[in-house]
């Protein structure tokens, strides 16, 4: 049977509202005391339920955040961030994997409105914010994070994307290339589309200049190998002399099924930079070029904002920072032509 408050209670000879004092507000309990009480909650193994009181208080010491694939580093790290700053302010950060599916989405969302959630961190699956209005409607703060609500009515943290797709394309052209792949996909993903827009506006600008774009279903590793198998199975002539990757995953499957095996030299017959700037980046057999977004501090800010946005609604501002270009291996032909 469940150890209870009141059991606590007896076995320290206490009355109950202390021992609610000891767990809620135990400068109010003098310390003698407090540490009897302490004690046998340890000796008898109570563990608080918190739900009831998340039921009185209104609000958990929770924060919700859903982001669409956990297993994509950059998702990770902002994670990461979040947590450092919840925990600054006493909190804890629930994590959701939406897996880009509206309905994984929707659990989530509605899990985190059971559980009267403090506030909700969100990248959503679409454009379509319909969800972030459900949570206004019932009372509930929320945060947009790598993604910018145009209408204004959220806060939210975003990196420039086509400001970042951009720089990669102007990078590899910079150099004379001028045969240069865009690997990305789906289309539907804002962050996709804008560093394609990026890319597109840098080979627009210098004549010769030509981007393919090579669509892919999804932003994995095994996605970007089998673009890079495409790629090597080209006659030589055919194969773009750069690729820019929406992302590290897919540029480390390219840069796997290029360098391994087959005729194509990294970055001397093909130069490629990713977008993200994961770990792995660093670490590839060929290290890798990328566009780098703070990834934690994306996280830790829209923490801070939403705490922001909880003191006084409507206050929270959107961030939005720039992207930076970090040079590796990958790209090393192209800095020293």
């Amino acid at each position: 049977m469940a150890v209870g408050v009141k059991d606590v209670a007896v076995a320290a000879g206490v009355s109950v509202g202390t021992v609610s004092n000891v767990l809620n507000r135990p400068e109010l309990v003098s310390p003698r005391t407090a540490e009897r009480v302490q004690r046998v909650i340890d000796e008898l193994g109570f563990v608080r339920n918190d739900a009831a009181r998340q039921l009185r208080a209104g609000r958990s010491r929770s924060i919700g955040l859903v982001v669409p694939d956990i297993g994509n580093p950059f998702f990770a790290e902002v994670a990461r961030g979040a947590e450092d700053r919840a925990a600054e302010a006493g909190m804890t950060v629930l994590l959701g994997n939406s897996d880009e599916s509206d309905q994984r989405q929707g659990a989530y969302l509605d899990l985190f409105l059971e559980q009267r959630v403090n506030g909700v961190l969100l990248t959503p699956t679409s454009d379509d914010l319909a969800v972030l209005h459900r949570l206004d409607a019932g009372g509930m703060a929320a945060v947009l994070v790598d993604r910018e609500d145009r209408g204004g009515a959220f806060p939210s943290v975003s990196v420039d994307d086509v400001e970042g797709g951009r720089l990669a394309a102007a990078h590899l052209l910079a150099a004379g290339r001028r045969r240069l792949a865009f690997v990305g996909g789906p289309s539907s993903v804002r962050q996709v589309a804008e560093r394609l827009q990026g890319a597109r506006d840098a080979v627009a600008e210098v004549d010769g200049a030509v981007l393919e774009v090579i669509e892919r279903p999804s932003l994995t590793v095994l996605q970007g190998r089998a673009a890079g198998e495409a790629l090597v199975a080209r006659d030589a002539a055919d194969r773009p002399d750069a690729v820019f990757a929406a992302n590290d995953l897919l540029a480390v499957g390219l840069l796997q099924a290029l360098s391994f095996g087959s005729q194509v030299r990294v970055p001397d017959d093909i130069a490629l930079v990713g977008y993200d700037d994961i770990d792995f980046a660093a670490a590839a057999v060929v290290p890798l070029s990328s566009v780098r977004q703070p990834a934690r501090l994306i996280g830790w800010t829209a923490v801070d904002l939403l705490l922001k946005e909880l003191e006084t609604p409507g206050s929270a501002d959107s961030v939005r920072f720039r992207p930076e270009l970090i040079a590796r291996a990958s790209s090393a032909a192209v800095l020293d032509s």
